[in-house]
């Protein structure tokens, strides 16, 4: 299979976009403190996503785990996003439609290893 075919990579890759967009939309202090560690840790969970989708099956779960634990602290940092009214409803929703895909991703790759 193709890195770039990895469905989970593929969907951070989805996220990542959305909420690019969405970054755009933020007032300039949120942009540039909250708004940029969120995307710090979507670049950070591609980054670990990649490096286990070239790992072997036996190397793969440290990775995977690291990269769940900072997909956990982005999805406390979307939601004080929302909490600050910094995303609207409709944003938060369908940022949170995505991330609940991807989080049972996440618990699928690493049940099997």
């Amino acid at each position: 299979m193709e890195r770039a075919e990895v469905p989970i990579l593929k969907k951070t890759i989805e996220l990542y976009k959305t909420y690019y967009n969405f970054l755009e939309l933020f007032p300039k202090k949120d942009k540039y403190a909250l708004g940029a560690k969120c995307e710090e840790y979507i670049i950070a969970v591609l980054e670990l996503l990649l490096e286990t989708s070239y790992l072997p099956k036996e190397a793969k779960r440290p990775i995977l785990l690291a990269a769940n634990n900072k997909f956990e602290t982005l999805k406390i940092f979307i939601r004080v996003l929302r909490e600050l009214k910094i995303l609207d409803q409709k944003k938060y929703l369908t940022l949170q439609t995505t991330i609940q895909e991807i989080g049972r991703m996440f618990g699928g790759w690493i049940k099997t290893l």
